[in-house]
């Protein structure tokens, strides 16, 4: 047996392991001062008198269609909520694509339109692009690469640092829909039931949200890893913690039959549609029903609140036990975005 390390499936899983191969090998080399610093989900750019933000994602979802959305759809979704929850106003997209011998014309036609269709319905521009073609077995049929640029919105200021306790945790909707939807579709499981993938833009929330930029303390979407991910990262080596309220948590049901079979905390699931949101507790209610009067935040709720047990998230059962809320260590569901 060799004793030389390799690349793990859970590396890519938005989890601890993903986590420690970054801070190892990507923050030593790139992020240890300017934009990149801090990993933030897209890079604050001055550009003469206007700031910009720049983020960059890869898609390589199996399968290619699934309930409720298909790759094209997710790329750009993917793209223009990480710079969304950046606090900018998305403008423009690339588009590369890495299509393998043997894809049929028509699947790739259906996905490119879904590209236009979601661009357009958003106002973004696909401005730039490339396309590679590779042999047989080199790469699942079609990967795809989206890069986004938006205008900064002024006077939102986010970050770990501004966080403080007695601040409110804000979801814009139902959490894990994506994930169960890929796996539900990937294993073919037959429940009767209408899960879709949660995929969709989540710019119209920041928007709204922006009417209090005070308030706002931390927005992110909840992808790779889940919520659990997300809110784990926050409070680690931090004097605050996090407190959620199982009760509180909006589920769809049909997610939760999903994650009842597989033996999956729908805590550590993907989303594709929704954002979380810290914000000072004088404007959360504000902020909650402006998110509700838009129909991708009819599901929104105010899930828990910013404690002082330092460094870490607990989830208050709807028993009334409490339980800690740990990080995924690898990979739980490969492939969903």
């Amino acid at each position: 047996m060799s004793d030389v390390e390799r690349i793990l499936l859970g590396h890519g899983g938005g989890g601890k392991l993903s986590r420690n191969l970054i801070d190892k090998e990507i923050v030593t080399r790139f992020a240890t001062e300017g934009p990149l610093a801090g990993l933030p989900d897209g890079a604050s750019l001055q550009v003469g008198s206007e700031q910009l933000v720049f983020s960059t994602d890869s898609f390589v979802v199996s399968p290619l269609e699934f309930p409720g959305g298909d790759i094209g759809k997710l790329a750009v979704h993917g793209t223009v909520n990480d710079v969304s929850v950046s606090g900018a106003v998305p403008k423009w997209l690339s588009l590369a694509l890495i299509i393998e011998e043997g894809l049929e014309i028509s699947l790739l036609q259906r996905i490119l339109d879904s590209i236009k269709e979601a661009a357009d319905e958003i106002g973004v521009q696909v401005v730039t692009g490339d396309t590679k073609v590779v042999a047989r077995g080199q790469c699942d049929k079609l990967f795809v690469n989206t890069a986004g640029i938006g205008r900064k919105i002024e006077n939102i200021n986010t970050g770990i640092h501004r966080i403080q306790q007695g601040d409110v945790i804000i979801t814009s909707g139902t959490l894990g829909d994506h994930g169960m939807a890929i796996m539900a579709a990937r294993e073919q499981l037959t429940l009767n039931n209408d899960l879709k993938s949660d995929t969709g833009s989540v710019h119209r929330l920041v928007q709204a949200a922006a009417k209090w930029p005070e308030s706002i303390k931390f927005m992110r979407d909840p992808t790779r890893g889940g919520i659990a991910a997300v809110l784990g990262e926050i409070v680690e080596d931090q004097p605050f913690g996090i407190e959620l309220k199982e009760e509180k948590i909006p589920y769809n049901p049909d997610a939760r039959a999903v994650a009842e079979v597989l033996g999956i905390d729908l805590m550590h699931v993907a989303c594709e549609g929704r954002m979380l949101l810290i914000a000072a507790p004088e404007e959360a209610a504000n902020i909650l029903e402006a998110w509700k009067a838009l129909p991708e935040g009819k599901g929104a709720a105010i899930i828990g609140e910013v404690t002082g047990d330092s460094g870490r998230v607990i989830l208050e059962t709807q028993i009334g036990g409490r339980r800690m809320v740990d990080i995924p260590q690898g990979e739980l569901l490969p492939r969903i975005c």
